[in-house]
């Protein structure tokens, strides 16, 4: 069974999809079907490697949810630009129909995985991973979106908020699966703590029980010689991997060792990376160092099981691509010439942010330092390509958060408490996109372009062939011109009722006034206000836009206190939870309701 690539159509084979790291044929299949391997002597690796001829129509499912560009290799179809006025026509003439060839509709949900059900606190990468997966596949869902993977910065500010990482290519250690952990032998069953119950994730409650378990089992991984120890020195190894690795584990150590809140605050010798000054941190700092690494491969492969597992059900999984990252980081202080630093201390001159509008007088300082663009292109953008290959083992496709940015960013002085006083400047454009292909190949990604969008803006997506974003939640205001209502919505957008920025259709509708009410109900029917969150699921998934995604929060009906994050409030958000459990396996009428919405408006493939 063959699928296609992302790569502009090539074709792959079954291997493919197998894990990224080189787990053994076996655990795959384990993991794909747990309900066969509950005893090496009932079924043999035989009869697994039987079963998994199911995979044929699961892999249908991916090949057919992919932007398939590229002919058929064994097309024999002469084209008709090739003809003459009056000349005839072959009979396969007919045969070219544009709504066959036209890429198919498809929709999935939007859910982190710190969302999902576990028992220490915090959602994991083990057995109710798997279990969303299976509940995708039996709701007609083709893709799973999630929000950056990297771990929340310690020193942030944001409690627990993936967009202020401090590591843009890392993974969220606290993911990881104590229970696969015991599974693996890196852990006992003893170690584990008691459970939590599954109200709001308790951040730093979490990282208090978690780290130390994390730590233990990373020792035990060290000290083996095993296969489990081969594929951790092969993954530090894969180039993509240790693109950024090194630095991070470094840059990880150092922070530990000095209490300061910024790195241009550090002594100049490991501010400045002096050789001297590393080499001794990479001699002192070695045990760090190492179990740093192998957490990082740990965290590795339990998401590589789920993507493979998601992949062999015919499910894509979509990421999501700060396009800033914080200053207190790894890339930050490894690439100083990158970004837009005082040469001498590495202070960040110029910030992030957006410029005032009817929501904030003062606009949004976000506090990020900004690229240096021009030195970015001067070495073929070498940062984000590497930066851009990290997404691509991690997802299948991304979107870029604040893609406006790509086109004109609005700067801030550094120094500056508001985003008030800012300048406009000229992003990257086309040219970086350009630079991305050459490098890596053709790229799938969406575009979020919400807030203030200019001409330049549409442009650049259009011109790079990226899917843009459509929010019902703002379609009701400003007449019948309001590009989020569904008859301007175009082909190559994703809807969505609303996303983690919003707040649960339910919760939003509740918060409207009547006259607010009165506008929306010119537009939709509807006859029960309990019924709000399934009337703008309908909405989304009959919109002519190819992709339509929705919050696991709608589909389950939830009000305003299941909101992910709530902007410029810097507290209590990212903390939703599903709940204990067997909570996904009891949405069975859930996944029949959206399975007939997708059947109906033609977003069920396979």
């Amino acid at each position: 069974m063959d699928a296609v690539n992302r790569f502009g159509g090539t074709i792959l084979p079954l291997q493919a999809f197998l894990p990224r790291t080189s787990t053994p044929k076996r655990k795959f299949l384990h993991a794909i079907y747990p309900s066969s391997a509950t005893s090496s002597s009932s079924g043999s690796e035989d009869a697994l490697l039987s079963s998994s001829s199911s995979l044929s129509l699961s892999l249908d499912r991916v090949s057919q949810s992919l932007f398939v560009k590229s002919p058929s290799r064994n097309s024999n179809s002469t084209p008709i630009t090739t003809f003459s006025p009056g000349d005839d026509l072959p009979t396969s003439y007919v045969e070219d129909d544009p709504f066959k060839k036209a890429a198919p509709r498809r929709a999935g949900v939007l859910l982190h995985p710190t969302s999902l059900p576990g028992p220490f606190g915090i959602g994991e990468l083990g057995k109710q991973a798997f279990v969303l997966v299976d509940w995708l596949y039996s709701a007609g869902c083709t893709v799973w979106q999630v929000l950056p993977l990297v771990p929340p910065g310690c020193k942030s500010g944001e409690d627990g908020s993936p967009y202020s990482g401090q590591d843009a290519n890392c993974g969220n250690t606290l993911l990881i699966s104590l229970e696969a952990l015991v599974d693996d032998g890196l852990l006992d069953a003893n170690d584990l703590p008691e459970p939590i119950p599954a109200g709001k994730i308790n951040f730093e409650l979490v990282a208090k029980i978690k780290d130390p378990l994390l730590v233990k089992a990373a020792k035990k991984l060290l000290n083996e010689k095993g296969p489990l120890k081969v594929e951790m020195d092969s993954f530090s190894k894969q180039p993509v991997i240790s693109a950024w690795l090194e630095d991070a584990a470094l840059f990880a150590a150092i922070d530990a060792m000095v209490d300061e809140e910024f790195w241009w605050n550090w002594p100049a010798p490991l501010r400045d990376r002096n050789p001297d000054a590393v080499k001794k941190v990479l001699q002192e700092q070695r045990s760090f160092i190492e179990i740093f690494i192998a957490k990082q491969f740990l965290f590795q492969r339990q998401w590589q099981s789920i993507h493979t597992y998601a992949n062999s059900k015919g499910i894509r999984i979509i990421g999501d691509m700060p396009i800033y990252v914080a200053g207190h980081s790894a890339d930050v202080w490894a690439n100083r010439s990158q970004f837009e630093l005082d040469k001498a201390t590495g202070k960040p001159c110029l910030v992030s942010g957006v410029p005032p509008d009817a929501f904030s007088a003062t606009g949004q300082r976000w506090g990020s330092p900004l690229y240096n663009w021009k030195a970015m292109a001067k070495d073929g953008y070498s940062w984000w390509v590497k930066r851009i290959k990290r997404a691509f083992d991690l997802y299948d496709e991304f979107r870029i958060d604040h893609f406006r940015g790509m086109a004109a960013y609005w700067a801030v002085p550094a120094d500056s408490k508001t985003a008030a006083i800012g300048t406009w400047k000229m992003g990257p454009g086309e040219d970086f996109f350009t630079a991305i292909r050459k490098a890596v190949g053709k790229v799938d990604i969406i575009a979020e372009d919400l807030g203030l969008i200019t001409g330049d803006v549409v442009k650049l997506r259009k011109a790079i062939d990226a899917a843009g974003m459509a929010v019902l939640q703002f379609a009701f205001g400003g007449g019948p011109k309001n590009p989020y209502l569904l008859h301007n919505h175009e082909k190559d957008q994703v809807v969505y009722p609303g996303t983690h920025d919003n707040d649960t259709t339910l919760g939003w509708w509740r918060r409207l006034s009547s006259e607010e009410k009165k506008k929306v109900l010119e537009y939709i029917s509807l006859e029960d206000e309990n019924d709000i969150s399934w009337v703008l699921i309908k909405e989304a998934v009959s919109s002519v836009s190819r992709t339509a995604i929705i919050p696991m929060q709608d589909i389950m009906g939830l009000d305003n206190s299941a909101r992910m994050n709530t902007p410029a409030v810097q507290f209590g958000n990212w903390a939703w939870r599903m709940g204990e459990a067997g909570c996904i396996e009891k949405l069975e009428k859930e996944a029949a309701r959206l399975k007939h919405l997708l059947l109906k408006y033609d977003r069920l493939i396979g």
